[in-house]
């Protein structure tokens, strides 16, 4: 009996810890990053590229192929095939060699390419984390902000409570009239009630958060507090946002230097040997080889070069168009997040100040309600005042963290 309630003890500790664990915004972004499967598709896509550049230096090596041919046409009563032409039979079996003749630079040029497109992959997949991470911290600190009105209600609800007893009593003394008592009941009530609202709000913000970082965890955590500060950015040129724009024209130069080697000579070398045979005259004879060079040479192709040169010419324009557009973009929304961030800041100041106010008069009144000096609306509004001050500090104090979120966001 003994055994099995120190085991029931144990499993109730274990219950309550699992609970009352505190969780950070450090684990959760940890846990999205692990989990985004667009970040293994990245990855496993540099994997992809690097498996291309061996499969181009095996495409340069000899390729050596084997093939028959074996048939019979026979004539009959003067009748079949010409054998001018078939020779009545044949029969081969050839074994051939060929090489493409490949410049140092037209290579080089081709793992450039595969280069620049794994840099821009791990420049992608370095966005795509900051994405993850700003939405992320978003969620969080919508579900931390629930967090912080429940606490403060239930602290609202349990000084309700207290003040409920001494008015029940201060009622049944004639102090305070029955409709009185019934208004700071209905007070009571809606703060009771406004409470379950948060509380069913907090948890499907919660659940939202375990979705977006891939947890399937449904026990609710006790968050702590974000800690997130405004991050100095770096030169925004040499951030990952603008590095795209970078990688962009390296592409383009790359595709020229590609076109370019397309127009140069090609020369390969091929060599077989084998079996091939009419089986018209000693065909145990027919065994033999051959090799050969073979030289390719644009001449004239109506002008596509020319014509390709102009299609990189105009992707370039649109990459430039694109880039301008961001940066004024960029520059813009920084000015206004910074200036949002400042007003917010400002705004956090004075409703501290008017909490401090709130609070001391809900002494005054706590203190007057307890001689019958205040009258119960009077004690609501001082509280309504107080209560509406700490939900707009708690609003803006989230409002200043997403914002402060969102200029962090460019923090790479």
């Amino acid at each position: 009996m003994i055994k099995k309630g120190f085991l029931f003890f144990c499993y109730t500790l274990l219950t309550i810890l699992s609970y009352a664990q505190n969780k950070t915004l450090d684990y959760y972004l940890d846990q999205a990053l692990i989990n985004s499967p667009l970040l293994k598709d990245y990855r496993n896509q540099v994997q992809t590229n690097l498996l291309d550049s061996q499969r181009i230096l095996a495409a340069y090596k000899p390729q050596v192929n084997g093939s028959s041919i074996n048939y019979y046409a026979p004539t009959i009563n003067g009748y079949g095939y010409d054998n001018a032409i078939t020779n009545g039979a044949q029969a081969s079996a050839i074994v051939g060699v060929n090489k493409q003749i490949v410049s140092k630079g037209n290579l080089n040029t081709q793992f450039q390419g595969i280069q620049i497109q794994n840099r821009t992959l791990d420049n992608t997949s370095k966005l795509t984390e900051q994405d993850i991470k700003r939405n992320v911290a978003a969620q969080y600190i919508t579900t931390y902000s629930d967090l912080q009105q429940i606490q403060f209600n239930r602290e609202i609800i349990d000084l309700l409570h207290k003040e409920e007893v001494l008015l029940k009593q201060l009622t049944e003394k004639n102090v305070y009239r029955q409709s009185d008592y019934l208004t700071f009941l209905v007070s009571l009530k809606q703060q009771e009630l406004l409470l379950r609202q948060i509380q069913i709000q907090f948890r499907n913000n919660f659940a939202t958060l375990n979705y977006l970082c891939g947890l399937s965890d449904t026990a609710s955590s006790n968050l702590q507090d974000p800690g997130i500060h405004l991050n100095e950015l770096p030169d925004q040129y040499n951030s990952a946002f603008f590095q795209q724009f970078m990688l962009d024209s390296l592409k383009l130069i790359n595709n020229r230097d590609l076109i370019d080697f397309s127009y140069r000579p090609k020369l390969s070398l091929y060599a077989d040997g084998g079996y091939q045979s009419s089986l018209a005259y000693k065909p145990y004879k027919n065994f033999g080889a051959s090799a050969g060079v073979n030289l390719f040479v644009p001449i004239y192709d109506g002008h596509q070069r020319k014509l390709l040169y102009n299609k990189l010419a105009v992707d370039e324009l649109t990459r430039t168009n694109y880039k301008d557009f961001f940066t004024r973009q960029y520059n813009q929304q920084q000015a206004q997040l910074r200036q949002q961030l400042h007003g917010t800041e400002e705004l956090l100041t004075e409703i501290k100040n008017q909490i401090t106010y709130s609070e001391g008069l809900i002494r005054v009144n706590a203190k007057l309600l307890e001689t019958g000096d205040v009258t119960i609306p009077d004690y609501i509004i001082a509280l309504n005042t107080y209560v509406n001050a700490r939900f707009l500090l708690t609003q803006n104090n989230i409002t200043r963290l997403q914002i402060i979120n969102q200029i962090n966001y460019w923090n790479r």
